[in-house]
């Protein structure tokens, strides 16, 4: 029941009880009205892996499924967040992957976000869960919602095809980087197609030298070519497999800042990240969040998340125990400035 990986920062809870978590959570939902402290005091300090045994001790005791009773009983953004608690990463996923194609127009953020970011072996877990959960190819969903070389990518990178070996052949990443050049910058128009091949199929390694040797041929970054060759949802993907693989928990708090970023908020995405990296690397990506822009995550939140829904978040996945809070909350009054 250990947590995911080992730079999130939901961990285990000791002393875990799987009834007593089910029998608060059944009473936190009895009477009028609901408890929703009581429900975040349970569900955000699990792991994925403990709630799933509270599901079944709730389904085995209560004789009902702990995700309708929390779904008939609660709304909004918190229910969003509850309900993607209980599902297992890929199960949430794919969950994503079909709200962002569902109904008219799609969120190609969704796409952009999951797909971009995961590995092969999640990729492959995902498009199996998605075949199960919905009867129908992931492949095919993509393909009846996207359109030119933004589907083509993703098709791309549905297949898992990419090369995941440390091996780097310096001669391929110039030859790599000349290719990309003469593609964009070097022409007339854009021939996408070379960017696919080079940007969804080698491997991390072989990609950063790619991009180094690229800059040295083209005098820009690779960030700022794309910029400057390609627009819209195209742009979009290509930017985050690069920025994705030079630095996965940059990628999120950059992210994670443009959902929160001016008036409103985006609060699919940032519901998505804050669920799916928890148990992950949100360490990491507290740390990139706070380097690039000066704030902590969760003076961020706490200005710009609505009350309704803020708490989650708060304690949840991060800095939860009151003491810790305090010691945050102290240095964000010193800092007493509200995020732009």
């Amino acid at each position: 029941m250990a947590a995911i990986g080992n730079r999130g920062t939901v961990t285990e809870a000791s002393g875990f009880n799987a009834e007593a978590d089910a029998h608060s959570l059944r009473e936190a939902m009895k009477g009028t009205g609901t408890n929703e402290d009581a429900i975040t005091e349970v569900l955000a300090h699990r792991t994925v892996a403990q709630r799933q045994r509270i599901k079944e001790a709730y389904k085995q005791t209560v004789g009902k499924d702990l995700a309708n009773d929390l779904s008939s009983e609660l709304s909004g953004n918190y229910c969003s967040v509850v309900l993607g608690l209980l599902m297992l990463a890929p199960v949430y996923d794919a969950y994503e992957l079909k709200s962002a194609m569902k109904g008219a127009g799609t969120e190609e953020a969704g796409l952009i976000d999951i797909l971009a970011s995961r590995t092969n072996a999640e990729i492959k877990t995902i498009n199996a869960i998605y075949k199960k959960e919905y009867g129908k190819d992931l492949e095919d969903a993509v393909c009846g919602d996207t359109s030119g070389m933004f589907q083509r990518v993703l098709v791309s990178l549905l297949t898992a095809g990419r090369d995941e070996s440390d091996r780097v052949d310096e001669a391929q990443a110039v030859l790599d980087a000349k290719e990309i050049f003469e593609a964009g910058e070097a022409r007339w128009g854009t021939d996408e197609v070379k960017f696919l091949t080079v940007l969804c199929v080698r491997n991390q390694k072989h990609l950063m030298q790619v991009f180094a040797e690229y800059q040295k041929i083209s005098g820009r970054d690779i960030e700022d070519s794309i910029k400057r060759e390609m627009s819209g949802c195209l742009e979009e993907v290509f930017l985050a497999i690069v920025k994705s693989l030079r630095n996965k928990p940059a990628f999120f708090a950059e992210r994670l800042y443009k959902s929160m970023k001016g008036l409103g908020t985006t609060d699919t995405v940032l519901i998505r990240i804050m669920v799916a990296r928890a148990e992950i690397d949100m360490l990491d990506i507290k740390e990139q969040f706070l380097k690039a822009y000066g704030k902590t995550l969760y003076s961020f939140i706490k200005w710009k998340v609505l009350v309704s829904n803020k708490d989650v978040w708060l304690k949840s996945s991060w800095e939860w125990q009151v003491s810790w809070t305090v010691q945050i909350e102290d240095l964000d009054q010193r800092r007493s400035r509200r995020p732009e």
